[in-house]
């Protein structure tokens, strides 16, 4: 009895499970699990280790003559060791979309407990908004 009741078991099982319709049809974005700093945040620390050691003590923005936008940013290391970072600026448009203005990282060294200002300017008028990007040196 045992013998013929699982066989059966299987099959019903089997039956049931291909009998299912499955969903077809356009599908909606997945969002993502974390939060998009970088659309939203004027300065992003990119690694946990810049986490751990580097503060932004201040961004200065303005609009030059010609319509750019200069950044200035306070770059601080919280540690008692010299510390290599590589930071860099995308700058958006009043909507905070890039504009395809993004500078090359740049190299900074910071000593202990040291602040440096880092500069940025566009190179568009278009530019209103930015994120400024800080990541251990490679």
């Amino acid at each position: 009895m045992k013998i013929i009741v699982l066989p059966a078991l299987f099959l019903a099982l089997g039956l049931l499970t291909a009998c299912q319709t499955r969903d077809r049809g356009p599908y909606l974005p997945q969002t993502p699990k974390t939060p998009a700093y970088e659309t939203t945040e004027r300065l992003v620390l990119l690694d946990p280790g810049v986490q751990r050691s580097v503060t932004c003590s201040g961004i200065q923005e303005r609009i030059l003559p010609d319509g750019r936008l200069e950044v200035t940013a306070q770059i601080r290391n919280r540690e008692n060791r010299r510390i290599e970072l590589q930071v860099n600026c995308v700058f958006k448009d009043i909507n905070g979309y890039s504009t395809g203005d993004e500078t090359p990282f740049q190299t900074l060294i910071l000593t202990e407990n040291a602040t440096e200002h880092v500069r940025f300017v566009s190179m568009n008028a278009q530019a209103r908004k930015f994120t400024i990007r800080v990541r251990q040196a490679r």
